[in-house]
């Protein structure tokens, strides 16, 4: 496996924005620990963030100068950008939250990391999501391919992409973009497809609900990445990508939302059944996304090293303790 940051004598610092997300706390552990960065990381005050391996901050990303004195006092060399309204769920309910965090908030940390007197190496993390309505023969999706964002989310992260390559090119600023595809594993939120899956069996095999599963659009296919594959990624990406570039960064390979369930329910005894549920289905919802992985391969030689069975039995075995012991 390639490490990034190996060469690295001198211990350098990174500052994770929006760290008490899913992924946050992941990218604390691989950056401090397989990496060697003294990490610093912040959130909102309503929010926690339980790791001792980083310095906390509080902060809000709608106010620039708070992001402004921050970065003097931590001054750090590598920025991963990944706060962010991530729900397109809640992005269809709440258009102008997400507009703001996710645009608005953006320019602000651009703007603010303007204003320091070096260039740290930043990353803004994207989605997927953004390529939209996919047509006939653009399977998988290249970097290259249009943006057609079918989602409020999207849209946002879309427009995010297209700010940071402007700041890259016309302000010499060392900001690298990706489209993240859909990650996956242990303690996400049940806000989102696989964790909610899994949520409902660990409920159902305590008897806290019936054994019926309710779901949405299971005909979708979408390209899923265990999230600690993900976050290697990004760490690479951080130390040699090219900045104004975009990388995807998922599996390469696309499955449908159905067979996702039927594998989940298969690793349970119980006999479940399933419904759809009209709440759970969006207003537009792209048949197909998957990954071309080969600009990010090709670069750092970074591949998914973790096997979907296994990130789905470990998310299961996650809500089966967390449940039982809560």
């Amino acid at each position: 496996m390639q490490q990034p940051f190996a060469m690295v004598i001198n211990m350098k610092r990174a500052i994770i924005i929006g760290a008490a997300g899913f992924v946050g706390g992941y990218l604390i552990n691989y950056l401090n620990r397989e990496c060697g960065l003294e990490v610093f990381a912040t959130k909102l005050k309503s929010e926690k963030i339980e790791n001792n391996t980083a310095q906390i901050h509080d902060l809000d990303i709608m106010d620039k100068e708070a992001i402004v004195s921050l970065l003097f006092e931590v001054r750090p060399d590598y920025i991963f950008h990944l706060a962010a309204q991530s729900s397109v769920g809640l992005a269809w309910k709440n258009p102008g939250l997400t507009i703001d965090v996710n645009i608005k908030g953006s320019v602000n940390v651009m703007d603010a990391i303007r204003e320091l007197y070096y260039k740290p190496r930043v990353l803004l993390i994207g989605s997927g999501e953004e390529y939209g309505h996919i047509k006939t023969g653009e399977t998988p999706i290249r970097e290259t391919n249009m943006v057609r964002p079918g989602n409020i989310y999207a849209a946002t992260k879309a427009c995010q992409n297209m700010i940071g390559n402007i700041y890259a090119r016309a302000y010499d600023m060392k900001v690298v973009m990706v489209r993240a595809f859909n990650h996956i594993g242990p303690t996400q939120a049940p806000i989102f497809v696989v964790a909610d899956f899994c949520k409902q069996v660990a409920e159902i095999e305590q008897g806290m609900r019936e054994p019926v599963m309710y779901v949405g659009n299971l005909d979708a296919k979408r390209d899923f990445t265990d999230v600690r594959d993900v976050v290697r990624a990004y760490a690479l990406l951080a130390e040699q990508g090219i900045a104004g570039e975009t990388y995807n960064v998922g599996s390469g390979h696309a499955i449908a939302i159905r067979e996702i369930l039927d594998r989940i329910i298969s690793m349970s005894d119980c006999d479940i059944a399933v419904e759809i549920d009209p709440n759970k289905l969006r207003p537009v919802d792209v048949p197909i996304i998957e990954a071309d992985i080969s600009k990010i391969r090709t670069l750092t030689g970074w591949t998914p090293e973790i096997s979907l069975e296994q990130t789905i039995q470990e998310t299961l075995d996650y809500w089966r303790g967390s449940i039982r012991n809560n």
